[in-house]
């Protein structure tokens, strides 16, 4: 059965999505390639992994959390979770380009098809998709926008609050 609740954060509201109990989305506001509403379910604000999710999240924010341990289920291709997979191994506070991660997974011309995958990551922040930065370290695109994005890397380096 999938279910959502919706949550603050420092960016706003956040919907979580459960299947079977287990969380397979985290959507922020106005964030690309959100599902329709109507794809998330019955809200259900009791489901003890939405309880963990905040409680996770939480102390993200505050700075005492650098890596989840949420039971994650990922929906997409088997390409789309190799990345997705991929994305929880930068280490809390680093970025990798996309070239990187498309080396990583043994296939190095697929940085574009690996720009794709992370840009369709359906459980923002806890599968880190904004640690992902161009060939040059610039900041690329983010489904959540590039000031989420920034924001977001400023906070893991430690130059910037919540």
């Amino acid at each position: 059965m999938i279910c959502h609740t919706v949550t603050d954060s420092p960016y706003g509201r956040l919907t979580m999505v459960a299947a079977d109990g287990a969380l397979c989305g985290l959507y922020m506001t106005s964030q690309r390639h959100r599902p329709p509403e109507e794809s998330f379910g019955p809200r259900d604000d009791s489901l003890p992994c939405f309880a963990a999710a905040r409680e996770q999240l939480d102390a993200y924010y505050a700075g005492e959390l650098r890596e989840f341990t949420l039971e994650l289920d990922l929906r997409g291709t088997p390409f789309q979770r190799s990345v997705w997979d991929r994305l929880t191994r930068i280490p809390y506070g680093e970025t990798r380009t996309y070239g990187q991660l498309a080396d990583a997974l043994g296939n190095p011309g697929a940085s574009r098809a690996v720009g794709l995958a992370n840009g369709r990551n359906p459980i923002s922040i806890i599968v880190p998709c904004h640690r992902v930065v161009g060939s040059d370290g610039s900041l690329t695109g983010y489904g959540g926008g590039l000031d989420r994005k920034r924001r977001l890397l400023d906070f893991e380096r430690g130059t910037a609050l919540f």
